[in-house]
């Protein structure tokens, strides 16, 4: 998580980081060194992100188990239309982890 909330605040930053210990980071190359303080406030941000990528991964998962209802030589029924469009929006409003943790899936008709 350290690696990626430093790279939140300077995406072009080199640095390594022992043991995943905010304590142990080397700063390489003239990085200007980043606080303890400022890593740590992305921290909620890099969850976040890791939430919403796994939220996406499923999402897609679910639709691309039903693309082939989108064929031109298939017929989609209203039911899966709406379905689709269910998961496409599943993302819309959501901004916090609480709210990933507690979207309700559309079931599958």
């Amino acid at each position: 998580m350290i690696e990626q909330a430093i790279l939140k605040i300077n995406s072009n930053a080199q640095f390594s980081v022992e043991n995943d210990d905010i304590d142990k980071i080397t700063w390489l190359n003239g990085t200007t060194p980043i606080s303890k303080a400022d890593i740590q406030a992305q921290f909620t941000a890099v969850e976040f992100d890791w939430a919403m990528k796994t939220l996406r991964e499923k999402r897609d998962n679910l639709l691309a188990e039903t693309d082939f209802y989108s064929l031109s030589d298939v017929t989609m029924s209203d039911n899966m239309k709406t379905y689709r469009q269910s998961l496409r929006d599943i993302t819309n409003g959501v901004t916090t982890v609480d709210e990933v943790n507690a979207v309700s899936w559309p079931t599958k008709p």
